[in-house]
């Protein structure tokens, strides 16, 4: 694997690893009259269309919640970058007396550095500071994510994912400097696609074009947007976790080690109760891995999911080829939130 692509790799996995509690456990609940801002780029300006995740959500809270009357606002511009926001936060945001301010920015911050006209670091963390400063001083709380994605493969392997993975740590410093709730998006679409894109392709799962979101995509950003504002309760959020490690007989090769991988892998795309997937090898420091070498994590909404996966043919065919290849195994269960 190219160096590149391998720091990229890390540091989503390190991604993942420390911000396994999305935040939305935070959230608090919508009251009546509130009213939600969503601010962005051309991801959020094609939210507010007809069938895109801003209108999405404002048709959900009608019929979760018909009585509190809440409104729902897009504020998206294309090519929209912090520095923009900024300028624009007066008219688009601070006029429209928001209770509640969803800030989706990054994507162009990054983006634009290939032509340019992106946004130093230092002052993607300034200007969002002083974003929510302004916002927390006209009396309205910020719900901050992460950017999601630019280019959908789950290998570290897009162009700008070292990149765009530093910017997204960026966010996460500052929700906790300005005491914002943060949602991780960024971390929500790997996780996705890592259980809906085994072909590691490049666009077309959530997006268009590695960026703009398609139907799914929309549909996606909907129930994440959701989460964030508390709509779904937390047995909702709940996912029973199936975690399973290897420990390979001393005979297999690297080339029957990868076979096993690819085909685990591949189970999301031929299981539809599988809603996330993860996998990786050891690298405690610790050395009590007692010759456990590959990790994986099937994630299913519940107990029902996990017990028609178990016999489902697609997961027979792969125990058929992993079976005789192991020396040990080892099975957990659990539920998230217990």
């Amino acid at each position: 694997m190219p160096i590149r692509s391998l720091i990229a790799t890390c540091l989503l996995t390190m991604a993942g690893l420390l911000t396994t509690s999305n935040s939305s456990e935070s959230a608090e609940p919508l009251k009546k009259g509130d009213r939600i801002v969503f601010l962005g780029d051309s991801i959020t300006q094609a939210g507010a269309g007809p069938n895109g995740y801003v209108t999405l959500v404002r048709k959900a809270l009608d019929e979760k919640l018909p009585d509190l009357g809440i409104e729902v606002i897009g504020a998206g511009i294309s090519g929209n970058r912090v520095p923009n926001l900024e300028a624009r936060l007066d008219r688009d945001v601070i006029e429209k007396k928001p209770t509640i301010v969803v800030i989706y920015i990054g994507i162009n911050d990054v983006w634009h550095s290939l032509n340019g006209r992106g946004t130093p670091r230092e002052e993607f963390e300034a200007g969002l500071k002083r974003i929510i400063a302004k916002i927390n001083d006209a009396g309205a709380r910020v719900i901050l994510c992460t950017p999601s994605m630019i280019g959908e493969k789950t290998d570290g392997s897009n162009d700008l994912d070292v990149m765009l993975e530093h910017y997204s740590a960026t966010s996460r410093k500052v929700a906790v400097d300005t005491d914002s709730q943060l949602y991780d998006l960024r971390r929500r679409f790997l996780s996705h696609l890592r259980a809906h894109n085994p072909e590691n392709a490049a666009k077309n799962v959530l997006t268009t074009d590695g960026v703009h979101l398609n139907a799914a995509g929309n549909e996606f950003v909907r129930d994440c947007m959701l989460e964030a504002l508390g709509v779904y309760s937390s047995e909702q959020r709940q996912l029973l976790r199936h975690v399973v490690l290897f420990k390979f007989k001393d005979d297999v090769t690297d080339a029957q080690i990868d076979e096993v991988v690819d085909a685990f892998a591949h189970l999301p795309g031929r299981i539809d109760t599988i809603v996330d997937f993860d996998w990786g090898t050891d690298v405690s420091v610790e050395g009590k891995s007692a010759g456990f070498t590959h990790g994986f994590v099937v994630s299913f909404r519940d107990a029902a999911g996990r017990d028609a996966y178990l016999p489902h043919p697609a997961h027979q065919e792969f125990v058929a080829i992993v079976k005789d290849r192991l020396a040990d195994v080892l099975v957990f269960d659990f539920f998230t939130g217990r």
